[in-house]
């Protein structure tokens, strides 16, 4: 027989504003199994799970219900002080009496009525729960980072930093993402590089860290504690083993005219090349698709002068596979471009900006190379059209963020703050110069980032003008910025030399692709979605993936790293056991029912239903049954809704727990 006990909370007055607790406790105390029954104003505090220990151990319970808030929000925390009072956890259910009942209700006597009703059902289906022990998983203690922006430098840096093996991809030829891009950095204007590079060549020493770039996540298998990562590292056709990194090879090259990517196509770079000179590794890559030797078979000059004989043309595409336990993916940001869209794409270009055809209409990561001492132009301001020093420059934000209409609602967060340092390092550059800037609002959400933004107003003269740009046009070698000063109520017409678009942050290419591998899911826009935004902010709803950085949505710096560090913090804590515990909460097969069909193997999110043979004791195959590893399985119950045979329940959540809550009503 059962001795359930009930606990109604109070939760402040969030419940018993609306709800008559103490009644509610009284009238459950007369159901049948019920053997207490009593109200606290705030259950999940100290007190109150001391109330709960202490009626347990005195009634001798056997089952527990807790009428409060949402399952979500203390469910953990009341099965932990279940279990410390020598319980089962899983018999102990939660009846959500606030967001269910309280916050949807004005009648007392209405809302009290269903309260009573709500932890009635809870009592039948907890009669139902069965003991379920804690499923353990071991781990491999090694972690894979994808992505070698700051973010995942950070997250590599400090796992390898406690003593854990990392493995780090990044698919460009070298580390430092974005940031390394960079001139300087808001709000204290340091140098991009200066606080970079040293991370960079800290991941390249680290004898716990290893390293491989131009490479790319192939697949990836298993689950929380045990996954198998399949990279693929693309043919560099230079042996990282041999090179030095003397940069002869490049020197000698005879094709020098290839748009460089990383100084947004403004300077040229050979056909092997390292994109910027602090690049790590400092060891080349032949690209393929401009390269003589590969197009016409003729050239090989790289090869003959190599001293080590690095150069190697017949170099292939390998495929590595590690074993780790956890995964940081920090695969960062793109930048929005004007240019027209395919037709039918959700987001649309800016034809009224000429589609990113006036060559002086550039972005600010281009402006950032610009202004960048290691840049193009060694650091001055000068027109990409025909190298002539801007003297009247527009910086027009929102491009592409808040825009709806061009199929982005978000705002992209950093606009603002590299808009207002922008207009300083013009400035600082062009002393005789004049910056404007067309804007909405002004977000500065940060430490020291208001007064930053002011001083590019008060100090550096910048000329703010809030409104919007209607239209921009080539005119000679100036270009018309047509707009509108909404705070005077006057159109604007500025005759300017340069323009700077303030483009939206937006993910990586083929991050839903990547999504797709990991298992992870990610909202309209391709950006990683978090378990929960504001509880588990840095985990997804897939056991042992964490997100760092820009890739989950638009990031400045600061956060990025601590965002990174959190990551970290996580998997330190996966780590900090040779097995995980988890929730039993996971589906089951009767193999007796199972006809072999797999759908629930199609609609499984988490790649948790695997095949398994049944064979007879002379090892004669009888069937092919559906069988669920409980490692991976998230207990979401899509394979049991599935199953047209009836065959999958999900432990937790039985038709016999279900059947008793309804007819409980």
């Amino acid at each position: 027989m059962s001795r359930i006990g009930v606990f109604i909370c109070h939760c402040g007055e969030n419940i018993s504003r609306t709800v008559d607790v103490e009644r509610v406790a009284a009238q459950v105390g007369k159901l049948p199994g019920v053997a207490f029954s009593t109200d606290y104003k705030y259950m999940c505090s100290d007190p109150g799970q001391n109330l709960l220990k202490k009626a347990i151990q005195e009634q001798k319970l056997s089952h527990i219900v807790v009428a409060a808030c949402s399952p979500r929000m203390h469910e953990r925390t009341f099965r932990k002080a279940v279990e410390a009072a020598g319980l089962n956890p899983f018999l102990c259910e939660m009846a959500n009496i606030r967001e269910h009942c309280s916050w949807v209700h004005e009648d007392k006597e209405e809302a009290t009525a269903k309260a009573i009703e709500i932890v009635g059902m809870m009592v039948e289906r907890v009669k139902k729960n069965r003991v379920l022990p804690t499923i353990t998983v071991p781990v491999t203690k090694r972690s894979l980072v994808i992505g070698g922006g700051i973010a995942g430098i950070q997250a590599a840096l400090d796992i390898a930093d406690c003593g854990h093996e990392v493995i780090l991809v990044e698919r460009e030829p070298s580390i430092g993402g974005h940031m390394a891009q960079l001139s300087e950095t808001f709000p204290t204007l340091d140098c991009s590089q200066c606080i970079m590079t040293p991370k960079m060549v800290d991941v390249a020493n680290h004898p716990k860290i290893t390293l491989y770039t131009w490479s790319e996540v192939e697949l990836v298998e298993g689950y929380i504690g045990n996954f198998q990562v399949t990279i693929r590292r693309k043919a560099r056709s230079v042996d990282e083993d041999k090179c030095t990194g003397c940069g002869v090879c490049m020197e000698k090259c005879p094709i020098k005219k290839i748009p460089n990517k990383f100084d947004c196509n403004l300077g040229m770079r050979p056909a092997i090349y390292v994109p910027f000179p602090q690049a790590v590794p400092n060891t080349p890559v032949i690209d393929r698709a401009n390269c003589t030797k590969f197009k016409t078979g003729k050239c090989g000059l790289c090869q003959k002068v190599c001293g080590p004989g690095a150069i190697d043309y017949e170099q292939e595409d390998t495929l590595v596979v590690e074993p780790v336990g956890a995964i940081v993916v920090a695969t960062g940001f793109d930048l929005y471009t004007i240019d027209e869209k395919p037709k039918g794409s959700a987001i649309k270009g800016y034809g009224e900006f000429g589609h990113g055809k006036i060559p002086d209409v550039i972005d600010g990561m281009t402006f950032e190379r610009l202004a960048s001492a290691s840049g193009p132009t060694g650091g001055k301001i000068l027109r990409p059209s025909d190298g002539k020093e801007p003297k009247q420059i527009v910086f027009i934000q929102c491009i592409g963020s808040r825009a709806r209409e061009k199929g982005i609602s978000y705002c992209s967060k950093v606009c603002c703050m590299y808009t207002a340092k922008h207009t300083m390092l013009y400035h600082h550059k062009v002393h005789d110069g004049q910056a404007y800037v067309f804007f909405m609002d002004a977000r500065t959400p940060g430490k020291n980032y208001d007064e930053f933004w002011r001083r590019s107003i008060e100090e550096e003269e910048a000329v703010y003008i809030r409104g919007m740009v209607s239209r921009l046009y080539q005119k000679g070698d100036k270009i018309v910025v047509m707009g509108s000063d909404i705070a005077v109520g006057v159109q604007v017409e500025i005759e300017a030399d340069m323009v700077v678009l303030a483009t939206a942050v937006q993910p990586q290419k083929g991050a839903d692709s990547l999504a797709q591998k990991l298992g992870i899911s990610y909202d309209k826009y391709n950006f990683y979605s978090e378990a929960h935004a504001k509880l588990r902010p840095v985990e997804c709803a897939t056991a042992g993936i964490y997100l760092a950085g820009a890739c989950q949505g638009p990031k400045d710096i600061p956060d990025a790293v601590s965002q990174a560090s959190a990551a970290a913090a996580k998997v330190m804590t996966l780590f900090a056991k040779d097995k995980l515990e988890r929730e039993p909460i996971v589906a089951r097969v009767k193999e007796g029912g199972c006809v072999g069909c797999f759908a629930c193997k199609k609609v499984c999110a988490y790649g948790a239903v695997e095949e398994k043979e049944i064979r007879d004791r002379q090892g004669n195959l009888i069937k092919v049954v559906a069988y669920v590893n409980p490692g991976v399985c998230g207990g979401c119950g899509t394979c049991q809704a599935t199953c047209p045979s009836k065959s999958v329940e999900l432990d937790g959540y039985t038709d016999e727990q279900i059947v008793a809550m309804i007819e409980a009503l």
